[in-house]
């Protein structure tokens, strides 16, 4: 691969670091949509996990592979440790892609060295050519990490990638594994590596890293300006601690400003040309996707996806937003795909109206999902009199949680006042339909109702977040609930929407509940905090 695309390439790592944000484990169905979403987006390569931590992650990787890697479209990429298993495993999840790759990486930094991995420096100069090599073997794209390299020593990490490119990769990633880095220092460390390492032109460089300091979308803008051309980011910025680098900030920051960024391209400042391959009108679906699958709420005041990132309410920027928006508007709302669009659709409606605009919303339903989401549609236009696209989207993103439920919400009712105890009344099904009852009392509603539910499940959690807002305006919105579960240490995100907020918290915690049962059965290895220490018998 030439070391300059011309443009930047967007490795979005939702699926994999994203993930590992407390709480917003996903299930099977819940990654292929995001997937397949991601795509639609137009990422250049979709990270889709981590093969060898769990027979979960691996089935998710190779299903993504299978049928969203299996035409052309996004590189589907795997995680790998610099371990033999590992990269076999990886190789074996992304083989059905057309397009695929091995993600390698091993520490290089002395804090690393020392304190996790054990190694000297020698130990891990013999390991990555070793690693590399043997990756390249089973792949022709092969990326390699320093991981924690912009706490490496610069001159050992010039050597390091020197041999793992010597070794057969095709893309260097340098993480700011710790978010330490401020944008001077990182620009000056890619700079660097390129003017120092002899081989860097057969390869291309990609940046990793955190938000701890706020400065991630930062670091990464004066990369980019010293020779970066790949970013690895995140929907919505999830991701460990504080998070990713935000891939809509980045996207948006070089579709903005791309006058400014053109020259270090070799390109005239004015060339129209865009800088990414992403379709900015997917991003706002894409992260309200995200959102709602991994219960990660998005901040009000977000850049780009906040729900506040397009509204004035000061009375000057009203005035000057309305005689010409550029005063204060640097972004067009539609340039992002954030629209107000209505739909004649109500409880007359068809299934094939329902189904061609969940089409021009890109939603793709075989034919019993389609079923499902009519019939939630139908439920619903029965409540509420105006059907919005948002309302489409939380039925379908909803409807994706389903799946490896071990529990299934069969009724919810509730009695409560100014002058009564809040009763809740609730009946589950498991696995095989067996349905239960129970009834309990609580301080409120919704705590009689998440009391009752824990009756009934019988799995120790304590709940640490409940979180509603609305979907759309007006008296007959739908409610969004977001409810995480605590248990030994772990978060468990469920999400739910509906007209009645209690319908919708009582869904959100059996969903919550469901991800804890599954999250009890696997044991589930991280990728940077488990390290190897055989080839055959890694750290749990």
């Amino acid at each position: 691969m030439s070391k300059d695309p011309g443009r930047v390439l967007i490795f979005d790592t939702t699926l994999r670091d994203g993930e590992q944000s407390p709480g917003a484990s996903l299930n099977l169905e819940e990654k292929l949509a995001i997937a397949q979403q991601l795509a639609r987006l137009g990422v250049d390569v979709i990270e889709a996990g981590f093969p060898f931590a769990s027979q979960g992650d691996f089935a998710a990787v190779k299903r993504i592979a299978e049928q969203v890697g299996a035409t052309e479209g996004p590189i589907i990429c795997g995680l790998a440790r610099a371990s033999h298993n590992d990269i076999k495993a990886c190789a074996e999840a992304i083989a059905p892609a057309q397009r695929k790759r091995i993600h390698t990486f091993i520490a290089t930094s002395d804090i690393h060295l020392e304190h996790k991995l054990r190694k000297s420096r020698d130990d891990v100069l013999a390991i990555v050519p070793e690693m590399v090599s043997y990756a390249r073997s089973l792949v022709e794209d092969v990326e390699f990490s320093c991981e924690d390299a912009g706490r490496s020593d610069h001159e050992f990490l010039y050597e390091v990638i020197e041999s793992a490119i010597s070794a057969g990769a095709t893309t260097i990633n340098i993480p700011d594994t710790v978010g330490y880095a401020t944008p001077s220092e990182f620009g000056s460390l890619i700079k660097g590596i390129n003017e120092n390492v002899p081989n860097i032109n057969e390869a291309i460089i990609s940046v990793h890293g955190h938000n701890d300091l706020g400065l991630a979308v930062a670091n990464f803008l004066e990369a980019v300006k010293n020779g970066a051309r790949q970013l690895e980011c995140t929907v919505n910025g999830i991701g460990e601690r504080a998070g990713n680098a935000s891939l809509e900030e980045l996207v948006m920051a070089l579709h903005v400003r791309r006058q400014y960024f053109n020259p270090f391209f070799s390109r005239p400042s004015g060339s129209p040309t865009p800088l990414t391959a992403v379709r900015t009108e997917e991003i706002t679906k894409t992260s309200r996707l995200v959102s709602n699958l991994t219960g990660m709420v998005v901040q009000p005041n977000k850049a780009i996806v906040g729900a506040n990132a397009f509204a004035h309410e000061s009375g000057i920027h009203q005035d000057g937003v309305l005689k010409n928006p550029l005063t204060y508007e640097i972004v067009d709302a539609r340039t992002v795909g954030l629209s107000d669009n209505r739909i004649s659709l109500g409880k007359l409606s068809g299934r094939s109206a329902v189904r061609a605009r969940l089409e021009e919303l890109g939603y793709d339903l075989n034919r019993e999902d389609l079923n499902e989401a009519f019939t939630r549609f139908k439920e619903l236009a029965d409540r509420k009199r105006d059907i919005t696209d948002r309302d489409l989207e939380a039925i379908v993103s909803e409807q994706v949680q389903q799946p490896e439920a071990r529990f299934q919400l069969r009724l919810v009712q509730v009695t409560c006042g100014n002058s009564l105890k809040p009763t809740a009344t609730v009946t589950l099904a498991d696995q095989d339909g067996h349905e239960e009852t129970s009834v309990a009392l609580g301080t409120g509603p919704v705590d009689a109702v998440c009391q009752a539910l824990n009756s009934l499940a019988e799995e120790p959690n304590e709940l640490v977040e409940f979180a509603v807002k609305s979907v759309t305006e007006g008296i007959d919105a739908m409610g969004e609930v977001t409810i995480r579960l605590r248990r030994e240490g772990k978060l468990y995100s469920g999400h739910s929407a509906d007209t009645d907020v209690v319908v919708a918290a009582a869904q959100a915690f059996v969903n919550a509940l469901n991800r804890l049962v599954a999250g009890k059965a696997s044991q589930q290895l991280h990728p940077q905090r488990d390290v190897v220490l055989t080839e055959n018998r890694p750290t749990l």
